[in-house]
């Protein structure tokens, strides 16, 4: 009898422990797709597609629209786990990454390796079929270029951050390519926002973890003594740029006098901390870039699907 009421107490015990233990696992192949930048990299798709189509909202290919969605959120998040398999040693190294799934041990790099590859997989395959053979060649590209150029230059170059900010561009097109079947050039202005919106916004990331990136050998910024300059250069140039670029598509009727008027709020504001940080070098000043940076991406997209003409 004392032995039965052992093992009635100890039975839902063990049950809570296992739901607690799946949960934690499904929580770790979440992580495993870095959700915040694969958000980012949906709003940009979204864009590209919405911009991309000139059908009325009666007629709005809202399943298309969802197939495109869907399918380059799952390239970039099979995207996000390679990239931390071909990166665990130096992830481990990083007080910034270390507590990661793969970096702290909780999963088997296996396990990331088939997951990586089915997302991948299952993403580009999903484009070419509910879409077009353009937008998965388009995401097939990223793909490659995101885990086969940029991520080993890392190790090797500061220049890393030019290549990688070309497949970092490409979700706009993707939609672009999903609405229409082919690109424009309106689909490359929206290309060039988030191409030197990169550049301040990996900044602010390779400054405040510039200890954590020397340590594990990741040459994102160059040596001290052009480590300054370099990082000036990469900030205030580009968001200038960015001002301007991103005015054009008001400058070309593709949207209203409310963008227009956002798209100089949001481009000054990210201009002005560029060259607050630049001046000061500060960590303050680049997490408040950093922020600043973050907030502007899905602002000046939605005001540029909200105010399409």
């Amino acid at each position: 009898m004392a032995t039965e009421s052992v093992v009635a107490v100890l039975a839902p015990a063990r049950v809570h422990c296992h739901r607690i233990g799946t949960i934690s696992v499904l929580l770790d192949y979440w992580a495993l797709t870095k959700p915040e930048i694969t958000f980012l990299v949906a709003i940009t798709t979204a864009a590209g597609f919405l911009m991309g189509t000139a059908a009325a909202l009666p007629d709005f290919p809202w399943k298309s629209f969802l197939h495109a969605l869907s399918g380059t959120a799952f390239v970039a998040g099979g995207a996000a786990t390679l990239n931390q398999l071909i990166e665990l040693p130096h992830d481990a190294r990083m007080r910034r990454t270390a507590r990661r799934p793969l970096a702290s041990g909780r999963m088997a790099p296996s396990h990331a390796l088939w997951f990586g590859v089915a997302l991948s997989t299952l993403g580009v395959v999903y484009l070419a079929t509910s879409t077009n053979t353009l937008a998965a060649s388009l995401a097939t590209l990223t793909l490659l270029g995101y885990l086969f150029v940029y991520t080993p230059l890392k190790r090797i170059t500061p220049l890393c951050i030019l290549v990688g900010a070309i497949p970092g561009a490409a979700p706009p097109l993707i939609g672009w390519a999903a609405a229409r079947g082919h690109l424009d050039p309106a689909a490359w202005g929206l290309f060039a926002i988030v191409f030197l919106w990169q550049f301040p916004h990996f900044m602010s990331i390779a400054w405040m973890y510039r200890e954590d990136y020397a340590r594990a050998g990741y040459l994102v910024l160059p040596s001290a003594e052009n480590r300054n300059r370099f990082v000036k250069w990469q900030t205030v140039p580009a968001s200038a740029v960015l001002f301007v670029i991103a005015l054009l598509p008001a400058m070309s009727r593709l949207s209203g006098f409310a963008y227009l008027g956002g798209a100089l709020v949001l481009g000054g504001t990210l201009l002005l901390y560029s060259t607050r940080f630049a001046i000061l070098l500060t960590n303050v000043a680049a997490r408040q870039l950093l922020l600043v940076s973050i907030l502007y991406l899905p602002a000046i997209f939605a005001l540029l699907v909200l105010d399409k003409t």
